[in-house]
């Protein structure tokens, strides 16, 4: 492990899952079920294979995501949150409040007011889903924003 800038949490933390495309492959796991490199690379955010390689590798030597031989073709990864990685779900559900409140998003405002309103149902609601290895996925796939369009 690398030597840390600071004893702060927070910096601490950032080191560890701070980057954009850290925090978007925790969400995949998380609450849309992803599982698959193919799957994290389909996102609708555009993530290049091998930034993609190098986020799972440096999320699994953090201890947040596990790596498990796929049942039916040993060769193939699927890719799971840990404990710890699962622990993340309130930090997670704090971060789509707040963009979805701040910012324009393609985040329905209902589904949003849901989640903000019943915050310990949702956050029991990911871990069964983790516990219980229930691909559903849990959020669905946000429109993108005419501003976010521009930019790609």
């Amino acid at each position: 492990m690398s030597k840390r800038r600071s004893g702060c949490p927070v910096s601490i933390s950032l080191e560890i899952f701070g980057d954009r495309w850290s925090l978007l492959v925790i969400r995949d796991l998380m609450v849309r079920g992803f599982r698959t490199f193919k799957e994290f690379e389909g996102s609708s955010e555009g993530i290049a294979t091998n930034i993609l390689a190098d986020r799972l590798h440096r999320l699994q030597a953090a201890g947040l995501v596990a790596a498990e031989p796929e049942l039916t073709d040993g060769r193939r990864m699927n890719y799971r949150l840990t404990e710890k990685g699962i622990d993340l779900a309130p930090v997670l559900l704090e971060l789509l409040v707040w963009g979805a409140r701040h910012e324009e998003t393609g985040a329905p405002c209902a589904f949003i007011d849901m989640m903000e309103q019943n915050r310990e149902q949702f956050l029991a609601e990911v871990r069964r889903r983790w516990r219980d290895r229930d691909l559903t996925p849990l959020l669905p796939n946000f429109k993108a924003t005419k501003e976010a369009k521009r930019k790609r």
